[in-house]
């Protein structure tokens, strides 16, 4: 059984869920706890950190950052899916300038409210939206907010426009396809989907399923695994005195007096004398002490 504790980074293929590439490298590596950091449509391809061990105690912080795609966006068609795998409903011919387009698609940089697709995950009454979408059934879903920080056009070939997003997270390129394509009056779904950048994590940073299975044969899979610590390195690291070892390894809060250096603005890595990595802590200003926010 392998001891595994970090986040690797798959490169998920096209055909393949989230939760097919848990599954499968649960029987690569040989251990159970494993899990995804937030699922990629089966026909959505790139980059899917997997978090191993200990390290799934950072699926939550993974989720919530930032991530970058590189879709294509076909204008003219609308699906019940909002991307090419459903079926048609209204199909448009697309007389729209390329400048139209350019201005329309620029529109959606910033804050937005985005209504989830049926489509989706998201549960509602205790039942994942694309099972009552499979059933035949439209509910109300209520519009969330987004932020699209960067929309980049890459190339455009009408109805053929491929572009590139930075977005926060819970934001469907799907979605985003289908409402550029209403805002211009004839229609658009996603014909594709590469995700580039999770947070930290970039293409370069993958290992295809069949990589792995490699890596665990050559006996070197253990280099292609970050560290919860490394995953984390965006954080200030702050070490505690010899004093206060004892403290930080019951994962008590820890009082200025007992640090070698101080960071008093957000979450910190905080590390025993011997640099050691302990978890993630952050300052109360009341309390005047470092306060555990997630321990490793």
């Amino acid at each position: 059984m392998g001891n595994f504790n970090g986040i690797i980074v798959i490169y998920k293929e096209k055909g393949w869920t989230s939760f097919d590439v848990v599954a499968r490298l649960r029987r690569i590596l040989g251990m159970k706890k494993i899990g995804h950091t937030g699922t990629l449509d089966p026909e959505a391809q790139g980059v899917l950190p997997v978090a191993l061990g200990k390290g799934t105690k950072l699926v939550d912080m993974l989720t919530d950052k930032d991530k970058t795609y590189e879709a294509v966006l076909r204008l003219g068609i609308d699906t019940d899916t909002q991307d090419m795998t459903g079926s048609v409903l209204t199909e448009k011919e697309v007389r729209v300038s390329e400048e139209e387009v350019r201005t329309v698609i620029e529109s959606f940089i910033g804050e937005q409210m985005q209504i989830p697709p049926m489509y989706s995950a998201l549960k509602v009454g205790g039942k994942k939206l694309y099972e009552l979408a499979r059933e035949g059934q439209v509910v109300e879903r209520k519009p969330r907010p987004v932020c699209f920080h960067e929309i980049q056009i890459l190339e455009m070939k009408l109805p053929l426009v491929r572009f590139l997003v930075t977005c926060s997270k819970g934001t469907y390129i799907r979605t985003l396809c289908h409402d550029i394509g209403e805002k211009l009056g004839c229609g658009g779904c996603m014909e594709s989907l590469l995700r580039t950048r999770v947070g930290k994590f970039t293409l370069q940073d993958c290992l295809t399923l069949e990589q792995v299975e490699n890596a665990v044969s050559e006996g070197n899979i253990e280099s292609r695994i970050f560290s919860i610590e490394e995953t984390l390195g965006d954080y200030p690291r702050l070490l505690c005195r010899p004093e206060g070892d004892r403290l930080l390894s019951n994962g008590n809060p820890m009082p200025e007096g007992l640090m070698q250096s101080q960071y008093k603005e957000g979450c910190v890595r905080m590390c025993a004398s011997s640099g050691l990595f302990a978890g993630i802590f952050k300052w109360d200003i009341k309390k005047e002490r470092y306060y555990p926010v997630k321990m490793f």
